[in-house]
């Protein structure tokens, strides 16, 4: 039993490293389970923009559909204007789509991601 916790406490914590990108974005992971569409998955995860961090231009290999939990941020998605999304609110980015997120106040950004990408691939890709 001892042994069962100490490997779920290392992969989750392996989890944690796996999902994180530039130096002001933590993912954590919350879930993952296969979906109706064969070859893809959702995962759920805890994201985190740590106060003045910048996720970092990245795209997914699947839709991203999150919510703001606490504090806002700049959502940068190539092609649309730059845009504040607020706690409470909610916002979708298509597959591919090259995106950023900065945390310009002096307090954590936190959201609920979820992603419906395909198996297999990595959660986040760094664009340039």
């Amino acid at each position: 039993m001892l042994m069962a916790a100490a490997i779920g406490l290392a992969t989750l914590t392996t989890a944690t490293l796996l999902y994180a990108q530039a130096s002001g974005l933590t993912r954590t992971l919350v879930g993952r389970a296969d979906v109706s569409v064969p070859g893809r998955e959702a995962v759920v995860a805890r994201v985190e923009v740590a106060p003045g961090g910048k996720a970092g231009r990245h795209t997914h290999p699947g839709d991203e559909i999150s919510y703001v939990l606490e504090g806002e941020a700049q959502l940068l998605i190539d092609g649309q204007p730059p845009r504040t999304v607020k706690a409470g609110e909610s916002f979708v980015i298509p597959a591919g789509v090259v995106h950023d997120a900065h945390n310009d106040s002096s307090a954590p950004v936190k959201l609920v991601g979820v992603y419906v990408v395909e198996k297999g691939k990595p959660l986040a890709s760094p664009a340039p």
